[in-house]
């Protein structure tokens, strides 16, 4: 248990520290920015890259949804959740310090920036409203889940299930950063949330909620609708 939770912890991490600091410390540098197209690949380089590092170990989760999704499909065991989601908040909290350590190396920085935490209404990077937020984190993790649940189920070439999960990763951001920042990740949300405070912990809520939300229906639809292998893995997306 101590190596499938420090792979959490790893993993979540670097999906913190990649995924947040590319929009940190990259999205906007001067003359070589690398944008919002930038900054979805990063979030989708650091889950498929630590899924084909670790996934083997603790099923590459990497995302409190994820594990309560895997969970509601019968494909990941009650009694591991807490120390799970436990380990993906502390690797992301500790990203997000890092890389705080790292940002406040600059002699402009501030929080104030946002820190790539996730919001809503005047939080939004886009204005768009709470009930905008709510259902795009809802639909979009409902849409990663039913992605994960299917890739990993045994109808996929071995090997193959984390690059679709690292590409459905990136188009989500692609989609959702004007949105909310994109979230469909509580524990990616909270490592940020921390730090800048204020209206990025009062909004923190909708970030657990939706994505926890829509990860629930996914492994509803998943188990209603599609046929489980017998030897399908029991709790591994990798």
């Amino acid at each position: 248990m101590f190596k499938r939770l420090f792979a959490e912890f790893l993993g979540t991490f670097w999906l913190v520290f990649g995924g947040c600091g590319s929009a940190v410390l990259a999205a906007a540098f001067p003359d070589v920015g690398i944008g919002l197209l930038g900054v979805s690949l990063a979030f989708g380089l650091t889950v498929l890259t630590m899924i084909y590092a670790v996934g083997g170990i603790s099923g590459g989760h990497f995302n409190p949804a994820v594990s309560v999704g895997l969970l509601v499909a019968g494909r990941f065991p009650a009694k591991d959740l807490v120390p799970y989601v436990a380990a993906q908040i502390v690797g992301a909290v500790v990203g997000a310090v890092v890389l705080y350590l790292i940002a406040s190396g600059k002699a402009d920085f501030s929080l104030a920036g946002g820190f790539a935490a996730n919001g809503y209404g005047e939080h939004s990077p886009g204005g768009y409203s709470m009930a905008a937020a709510l259902l795009a984190e809802i639909v979009l993790t409902f849409m990663f889940l039913m992605i994960i649940l299917r890739v990993t189920s045994g109808d996929v070439p071995a090997g193959f299930a984390p690059i679709a999960i690292g590409l459905t990763l990136t188009l989500i951001h692609l989609i959702s950063i004007p949105v909310t920042n994109t979230s469909v990740n509580p524990a990616r949300s909270t490592g940020p949330a921390l730090l800048v405070g204020g209206w990025a912990i009062q909004q923190l809520w909708l970030f657990w909620v939706a994505p926890l939300v829509g990860a629930a229906l996914a492994g509803f639809a998943d188990k209603a609708l599609f046929e489980k292998r017998p030897d399908a893995a029991a709790q591994t997306p990798a």
